[in-house]
């Protein structure tokens, strides 16, 4: 294993009151940006690192950076950056732009989204193929974590990246950005690797990481294998911001990025759909397939990682979250009104099961399943991707087990999804693909996930519910979507 590289990083500590002005104003209008609707107050340092120092031609600088907003509980919520400083923006990064700096150590310089930049985005490959120390940045490589982001030195993996250290990332592959991101930012290099940089970052054991880790110990070939990542180290925070973090626990390094090798010529689960949906064509196939994709994931993560069973005691408080949440959303859509009651008939014969003795396995699943996440390869083959699990929700409830059911209700529901994304609509061909999914899943598990119908009627119900929610909110022409899945999950029987 090759030796890390290692230096020291010094920022000025009014690189960020330099930069306030401009974020304040760019910031709430990414995709990623998670608080869109109210006005950034303040922006407070969590951590900030020289990547390469001010010249002529490029500076270059990572930042943890904590956005204040009102009415807005907790710390606020920390985004990762990558700001690049040039005298002049040349044309091509004109969409990157961020603005030009009158105050500060950069004043004068033009300052942009450096990702989308090639130049800075293979520093970040370089750093991760020699295993660099940058600050309290940490580049790491397969063989040198156990899923929290913490080298170790104790192996591990699945051949993606071997024990030496060596030519398993070249250097100079060329990077590009993946422009169609929404949550995250995505950089392609070569064609051979790509790497996922989350944006709205938490401290703690990141899923994405962990599952992928775990997965590629038990040999899982459904799942890319991380090959390198990014990470602070444990207490790595340096900004005065560093301690006063409430979300934070023993472990308050950030996982903030995710090498994984580049499946050529892919197709987008959800993309391919429609193609097929388009062109009229049978999708069931492909939907088998995916059903025995998904089992062979969640058995091996059942093998990886501990299991535990739910009874009564450990049910009732998912079920009290998912009549809270039904709640909340026929007080939000009063749409919902004259379903709640069939909706939550839902809830209450699950909670009838478990108070006669019943019980379930729960297990680390995915957490957020759906075709989007999904990636066919040209060989026919189907991967699972994206495992970081519901990004507006906290590390710790996305790290807990749950029964397989939940993925499986929210792949399901994207088969409806599909369906009535075209006119006339397909409600037909969502339950052939329904039907097809489930089977090839039981091909697999061996258990059909509709012979337990009211724990799966119960996560589809929570699902169309969100879905309820954030269509009326942000896509109102799409409600008649979940809508209609609602009056069938309501009615008796």
């Amino acid at each position: 294993m090759s030796e890390a590289i290692t230096r020291s990083a010094t920022t000025s500590p009014d690189l960020l009151t330099s930069l306030e002005p401009l974020l304040r104003e760019w910031l709430p209008r990414q995709r990623w940006f998670a608080g869109k609707g109210r006005p950034v107050t303040d922006f407070s340092l969590v951590a900030a690192t020289e990547l390469l120092p001010v010249t002529t031609q490029l500076g270059l600088y990572h930042l943890l950076v904590r956005a204040h907003q009102p009415a807005l509980q907790g710390p606020g919520d920390c985004y990762q950056l990558l700001i690049g400083a040039r005298e002049a923006l040349p044309p091509r990064l004109a969409p990157a732009l961020i603005g030009h700096v009158d105050r500060g150590p950069l004043t004068g310089r033009t300052v942009y989204d450096a990702l989308y930049d090639a130049r800075p985005a293979e520093v970040l490959l370089e750093a991760m193929r020699t295993r660099a120390r940058i600050g309290a940045l940490r580049f790491d490589r397969d063989g040198d974590a156990d899923g929290d982001g913490k080298g170790d030195g104790n192996g591990g993996g699945n051949g993606a990246a071997g024990d030496d250290g060596e030519g398993e990332i070249p250097a100079g592959l060329v990077a590009r950005v993946v422009t169609a991101e929404q949550s995250n930012s995505s950089i392609v290099y070569g064609d051979t690797f790509i790497l996922k940089l989350l944006r709205r970052v938490m401290p703690g054991v990141n899923p994405d990481l962990e599952l992928p880790l775990a997965l590629a110990r038990e040999g899982c070939p459904r799942v890319p294998a991380p090959v390198a990542w990014i990470h602070t180290d444990a207490g790595g925070a340096t900004g005065p911001d560093a301690n006063t973090n409430a979300d934070t626990n023993a472990d308050d390094s950030y996982v903030l990025g995710v090498l994984q090798p580049f499946v050529r010529g892919a197709a987008d689960g959800w993309e391919l759909a429609l193609r097929e949906l388009a062109k009229g064509e049978d999708f069931s196939a492909e939907a088998r397939a995916l059903g025995r994709a998904t089992a062979e994931v969640h058995m091996a993560l059942a093998r990886a990682l501990p299991t535990v069973t739910l009874g009564h005691a450990q049910l009732r408080p998912l079920i009290d979250g998912m009549i809270e949440r039904l709640d909340a959303a026929v007080r939000t859509v009063p749409a919902l009104h004259p379903y709640a009651p069939g909706l939550r008939s839902a809830y209450e014969a699950l909670a009838d099961l478990a108070a006669e003795g019943q019980t379930w396995t729960a297990q680390r699943i995915h957490g957020d399943l759906h075709l989007g996440q999904c990636l066919r390869s040209p060989s026919g083959e189907w991967s699972l991707i994206d495992f970081e699990g519901e990004p507006s929700k906290p590390l710790a409830e996305r790290r807990l087990p749950q029964p397989p059911a939940r993925d499986i209700a929210g792949m399901l529901r994207s088969f409806d999804y599909a369906a009535h994304s075209l006119h006339p609509r397909l409600p037909g061909w969502a339950a052939v693909c329904r039907a097809a999914y489930c089977a090839g899943y039981a091909e697999t598990a061996g258990r059909d996930p509709r012979t337990d119908p009211v724990l799966l009627r119960a996560y589809e119900t929570d699902k169309a519910v969100y879905e309820v929610v954030y269509e009326a909110r942000h896509r109102p022409d799409w409600l008649p979507v979940p809508m209609s899945a609602v009056q069938r999950l309501a009615a008796p029987g």
